[in-house]
């Protein structure tokens, strides 16, 4: 019954209508229904004699591509090494230096302004006035240049025993005060000789050479 109704549709008349549009469709000069086959196309004769020529060289030629690709591998590494090498370097140069130490020493001008102040009062006979001067001016060192350090509480010899001073300076101002406190609490009388050795101890605290900024261990 299938086949009865495929070669029905095969033999029925076809319409005029869609005649007449076929062969309109053929009449029309501006599609192309006939395609002919693309002539053969010779390569030139510089193109044919280049590859004659590198025939020959293929196996060469091969190899040199791989050399090239490694060579130029080799360059990137070399240049990627160079580099990190000299952002590393920059940096490293770069580094913020250590904090350098706390320098305790006062101006040595306004220390010999003091030590000058100092040997007039000696000159007059104040070997007491002159020491305790010393000592004073000693305390006013430390403060102004650690301020929480010194508590108002704390006397010389505590001052004189605190651990965050500099050995040398932290002994110059102990010989200070002890000669300054046997004079206040124990009735001591300064004399020259207990002057020159406060003046010779606040050299030490004071004046370059005698200081060290190197914190007590």
């Amino acid at each position: 019954m299938h086949s009865d109704v495929i070669v029905a549709a095969h033999t029925a008349p076809i319409p005029s209508s869609m005649v007449r549009a076929h062969e309109a469709l053929l009449a029309r000069s501006d599609l192309q229904f006939d395609f002919k086959p693309l002539p053969h196309l010779a390569p030139p004769d510089w193109l044919a004699a280049l590859v004659k020529f590198l025939t020959p060289l293929a196996p060469y030629l091969r190899d040199a591509f791989w050399a090239a690709l490694c060579v130029c591998l080799l360059l990137l590494f070399h240049f990627g090494a160079r580099a990190t090498w000299r952002r590393f370097h920059s940096h490293s140069k770069h580094v913020a230096p250590p904090p350098s130490l706390p320098d305790w020493r006062p101006a040595p001008q306004a220390a010999r302004l003091l030590l000058l102040e100092a040997d007039t009062l000696a000159a007059r006979g104040q070997f007491g006035e002159a020491a305790h001067l010393l000592l004073l001016r000693g305390i006013e060192d430390i403060v102004e240049r650690r301020p929480m350090l010194v508590k108002q509480a704390l006397t010389s010899r505590e001052i004189a025993a605190l651990e965050q001073l500099p050995t040398a300076p932290r002994t110059a101002f102990a010989r200070i005060a002890q000669v300054v406190e046997r004079a206040l609490f124990a009735g001591h009388t300064i004399g020259a000789d207990d002057f020159a050795r406060c003046r010779l101890a606040y050299e030490h605290f004071a004046l370059p050479g005698g200081w060290s900024a190197e914190p007590a261990t």
